[in-house]
């Protein structure tokens, strides 16, 4: 599999990319980060284990209210959160603490910010946060290292039909890539058990959302991430450009039944996947962590009778 992220999706500058993680969402989690939490969320319902421990990676852009879902459905789970930038810690904590009066003191564990269990997770969240890392191999193999083995690994991210319509005209009108390129989900599970996994299982469903005005339909798209893309546009735009842009995004609504509101695809991508019992490969010489030696060692006891 190649490594180089020039080679293959994502096409994104790290450096960008770094920026956009270390900035706060100025009005909480997006509305459309929340809705495909909640739909992540009910596909809960068809994974029988039981977690009883779990935790949420990023969950101040990934979903506040998905958050919250999770808790309510593992009441009896310890729970944690990933914050994986020091810059927002605070903020997640704030916005993640329950007042004295409310119900949700009741409703389970106390939300832990330490570190997570020697063994790790059964259960890692991740919502909406691995299309913009700039080596997702890295962050899904360092998912893989949080999971606990038989844990599994439950995430959603935008898949390469997102802004389909957007990129289009930028193409049409000569001007730089509208953002940087989304992975498929065939190669998500490719990563998955690259990096250890197994039992990937992938889905996928497109979103159409709809705006009455450019201003609208932009403020949106702000909320949800920025273009990454080492080839955009390498200065900030001027007043001539922002005003094409929002002449032609009209033209972005569909000729039959879209009452003229503009309207942009987004593909939704969904995986999980379960952490087996760690295995040595047959090399000349491996390299295992002292968790994975404890766990073989743990799995080939024979049990006293």
């Amino acid at each position: 599999m190649a490594t180089d992220p020039q080679r293959r999706p994502p096409t994104i500058d790290a450096a960008a990319a770094a920026r956009w993680r270390r900035l706060a969402p100025a009005d909480g989690s997006p509305w459309l980060h929340e809705e495909i939490g909640r739909r992540m969320e009910d596909r809960l319902q068809w994974i029988k284990a039981k977690p009883r421990h779990w935790a949420d990676w990023a969950p101040l852009r990934g979903g506040l209210e998905a958050h919250e879902l999770l808790a309510r459905r593992y009441r009896e789970a310890e729970a944690f959160v990933i914050e994986p930038e020091p810059a927002l810690a605070a903020a997640t904590s704030a916005a993640l603490a329950a007042p004295w009066w409310s119900a949700r003191r009741w409703q389970g564990g106390k939300l832990r910010f330490d570190g997570l269990p020697e063994e790790g997770v059964d259960l890692l969240w991740a919502n909406m946060a691995l299309h913009m890392a700039a080596d997702p191999e890295a962050l899904i193999a360092h998912w893989h290292r949080q999971v606990a083995t038989d844990g599994f690994l439950m995430f959603s991210c935008f898949g390469p039909d997102t802004l389909r319509e957007l990129r289009a005209l930028h193409a049409r009108l000569g001007w730089p890539a509208a953002s940087h390129e989304f992975t498929d989900m065939h190669d998500w599970g490719d990563m998955l058990v690259h990096a250890g996994f197994a039992e990937p299982v992938m889905d996928m469903e497109r979103i159409v959302l709809t705006w009455a005005t450019p201003d609208a339909a932009l403020a949106e798209l702000r909320t949800l991430g920025r273009n990454l893309h080492p080839a955009r546009f390498p200065a900030l735009r001027g007043r001539a450009w922002q005003a094409a842009l929002h002449k032609a995004l009209p033209e972005l609504a569909p000729a039959e039944g879209g009452e003229g509101r503009i309207a942009l695809t987004f593909e939704i991508i969904y995986g999980h996947a379960f952490k087996p019992t760690p295995r040595v490969s047959l090399s000349a010489e491996s390299a295992v962590s002292l968790r994975e030696m404890r766990e073989m060692l743990q799995r080939g006891r024979p049990s006293a009778h």
